[in-house]
């Protein structure tokens, strides 16, 4: 019975954040951004989190990662090495780092082969979705989470382009796309810029 007590006490237990993560969501502009963030995402599904280094995608690694502790879901995080500068390489480790100070673990997606003399942007866009694309399927995730803005109409348009979803809903830039079976959220949507880079200088 005392085995069985135990266990009924655990299954009560309120999720508990690490110190390091719950210290952060103590500021109220943090907190009012994370709120903000749980409405916006509102799954129930393990997902995947596209980390470019800047500062929206690294406030969604944050946000994302206390909402999977607070869900009980599983979170994986990437990092894409497009291999187009010298430094790339050293990029992504240095944005590894920063992640997992916040205990935040990540795994760095290189591009490999040629690269192309034209249209680079547009070829290394393709590339970074069909990484994401092919380790989300392999880890049977249909959630990827992105750090987009209002003003990020370009990627949409690519990634439709390069899923074969053909002119509808080009022009739109929706919370959720979902395209192969893969549900394509940007939760960041709503959010100001300026409480994103507030939020990436006080936690990072």
């Amino acid at each position: 019975s005392k085995k069985l007590n135990m266990s009924l006490k655990n299954l009560s237990v309120k999720i508990k954040i690490p110190k390091l993560l719950e210290n952060k969501l103590e500021n109220k502009r943090i907190k009012k951004i994370y709120n903000e963030f749980e409405k916006s995402l509102n799954i129930d599904d393990n997902f995947a989190v596209a980390v470019s280094g800047g500062p929206d995608s690294l406030a969604l690694a944050f946000l994302s990662k206390v909402y999977s502790i607070k869900k009980k879901l599983i979170s994986k995080f990437f990092i894409i090495d497009h291999k187009l500068r010298k430094e790339s390489t050293q990029e992504a480790k240095f944005i590894q780092k920063l992640l997992k100070k916040n205990l935040i673990s990540s795994e760095i997606l290189t591009w490999k082969g040629i690269k192309p003399l034209k249209n680079i942007q547009s070829v290394a866009r393709i590339n970074r979705y069909e990484l994401l694309f092919k380790k989300s399927d392999k880890l049977k995730i249909k959630h990827i989470l992105l750090g987009h803005h209002q003003n990020d109409l370009f990627e949409n348009f690519f990634i439709r382009m390069l899923r074969g979803s053909g002119l509808k809903g080009l022009i739109s830039l929706d919370k959720k796309t979902i395209i192969d079976n893969k549900n394509l959220c940007r939760p960041l949507l709503d959010q100001k810029k300026s409480d994103l880079i507030f939020l990436t200088k006080k936690v990072f």
